[in-house]
Parts: structure tokens; sequence; C-alpha cells
């Protein structure tokens, strides 16, 4: 069968056999070449056969002439996409998108044989939502990307998402409500391991402040919620600092089934400040996390790595606040 011009890409050759013109001349139009003395009628006939016909600029080319793909890429964590990252990702790729932009994600997988992103899409900026380690910074610096973020020797990484302020901000609410017999309740995803490990520190820290020394600390799924939280019922437990929103809803849910009071016989506190948190019965206290915000400051850094944009500040501690609802 003879391939057409609607069965395969657009070409400027198509176009100036369309028009009659030469090769040269429709990509002066197309390129908006300055210095050309190309009449009115003629740039009109180009472009209206360029839209007629379906004509794309092939992007690689345009990559190499240019000598940008106008292309960041966000190398994620290899974490369970849950609420608090998506709106991250979103917001850094809309307002890159309004500079003319394009936000591609990648998350590398421990023993993962597919080709780096980073070596096939040529991008301007690669960030990494997590610092890099110096191996990998090297690897993604030798594939020719000419901007990565954060380096090896950043002192602080481009955003923290720990949110250390949100374990403080839960242990200290929890306190101010008379609790003083706390758990970490964490969750069991093997993936989220550091960063669980990271919130229980900080709020650990928090306890042994207030005189609450060796905070108990207990991972929470589907299958194991109910009995967790009749065990600590029985053993004086009054409050609850949950890794995020899904921990919080489990323990809520398992402590109505066994007949306890929330608040009133356990108080529980999430973090994300997610959808569920406000729509579940009873609401959840959770914490709030500017995720619009955070996702700016990594397009910001883009941006100032490659048009030279004012430099972002981050600073996360009035990024983290507390949202209170119902479980407290």
């Amino acid at each position: 069968m003879t391939n057409t011009a609607s069965e395969r890409r657009v070409t400027a050759a198509d176009i100036a056999r369309e028009v009659g013109v030469s090769r040269a001349t429709v990509g002066f139009v197309l390129n908006s070449t300055p210095g050309q003395t190309i009449s009115e009628a003629t740039r009109d006939k180009v472009i209206d056969a360029a839209q007629r016909l379906g004509y794309r600029p092939h992007l690689a080319a345009k990559a190499l002439a240019s000598g940008r793909s106008r292309i960041i890429l966000l190398v994620l964590p290899d974490w369970p996409m849950e609420y608090s990252m998506r709106r991250v990702v979103e917001e850094a790729s809309i307002l890159l998108d309004q500079a003319g932009y394009s936000l591609v994600t990648s998350t590398p997988h421990e023993g993962g044989t597919a080709r780096p992103l980073w070596e096939t899409l040529q991008p301007d900026v690669v960030i990494g939502l997590l610092p890099f380690s110096p191996e990998r910074y090297a690897e993604i610096r030798n594939s020719g990307v000419a901007a990565v973020i954060p380096r090896p020797d950043d002192t602080e990484p481009p955003g923290d998402l720990s949110f250390g302020h949100g374990p403080r901000l839960q242990v200290e609410h929890l306190l101010e409500r008379g609790r003083r017999q706390l758990v970490f309740a964490s969750t069991p995803d093997p993936r989220l391991a550091d960063l669980a490990s990271s919130r229980y520190a900080v709020a650990a820290e928090t306890a042994r402040a207030h005189g609450i020394e060796d905070l108990a600390r207990a991972g929470v799924h589907s299958d194991n919620a109910t009995d967790l939280v009749a065990a600590w019922h029985r053993s004086g437990i009054t409050g609850v600092i949950a890794f995020n929103d899904d921990v919080a809803a489990r323990i809520v849910g398992a402590a109505l089934r066994l007949g306890l009071a929330v608040p009133d016989d356990l108080a529980v506190v999430g973090h994300d400040d997610s959808p569920l948190s406000n729509v579940f019965v009873p609401s959840i206290s959770t914490i709030h996390v500017d995720d619009e915000g955070l996702g700016h400051y990594f397009a910001e850094q883009a941006l100032n790595a490659t048009i030279g944009t004012p430099e972002p500040q981050w600073d996360q501690s009035p990024k983290v606040s507390l949202i209170k609802r119902e479980s407290t």
C-alpha cells in the first residue's frame, strides 16, 4: 500500500510541494526566520498548508538545532503515587507548561533494565525529588544533561518531603488535647520505610522534649488494624500519630468497629490532608502540606537552571500546618 501524507509525518517538503515553493522558504516561514523577504501572500499559503496537512515540527531535530528540548525530567522516588506527590507533580507541570516547558516524570526501580529517560529524552534539566547519589549524579551529567538538581554537594535538597514540622505538630496537638500515652502508626509499605523512619524520628524527638521517652511504633495495615487498636486500648494508649491519612483512616475505622469513641477513647491525627481526611466520618485531623508551593518550587528551580529566572527559596516551616477535625 502506498503511504499518503495522512499516514506518515508531514514534512516541510510536503508543504513546499503543496504550495509550490522551496523547502527553504517553508523553513523560513515556519521558523519565523528574521531578515527574509517573503511576501505576506506566500507566508499565508505556507501557514495554511501546514495547518491543513497537519504539520507538526520534528521535536528532536528542533532540539538539536536549538540546543534545547524544552523538557524537564523529574525523577521520582520509588514510592506509591499518593495524593500529596500527585499534587506536587501536577502543580510543577502547570507552571512549567505556562513557561513553555514539558514536565516528564521517571521512577527508576531497583533492578530495572530500562534505558534511563535522561539518555533518551535529552532533557534540559533533571531534578530529583530526593537527592541523587554521587554515582547517579555523575551518570546523568555524563549523558549530556546540562543541569542536574540537586548537586551531591548541596547542603539542602530542593525540597524536604519528610516535612519534619508535620510530625512535631501532630505530637504537640495530641499533647495539647491531654493525650500523653502515644503511639506512632506507620505504614508497612517497604518503599516508604525511609520516609516513615524520618517522620517517626521527629515525632519521637518531640515526645522526648515533653518528657515522653521511647515513643511506641507499629506498622498498620488492613489485616492487623483492629487487633492493634484493641491492644493499644488495653494498654492505655489514647493518642495516635499516623504516618498519613490512609493509616489514620484504618485506625479510626478499627476503633469504631471495636465500639470505641473517637476522639474520647482514642484521638487520631493523620498527615497530608488528602481528600479522604475530610470526607471520612468522623473527619480526620491532619497535617496540611503546601503541595502547590512545593510543586512551584521544583518548577522554579528548573526555570532558574534553564533561562536564569530568580532562584527560589524554600522554607518548609510556613508550608506545613495543622488542620483540626473531629478525630481529635
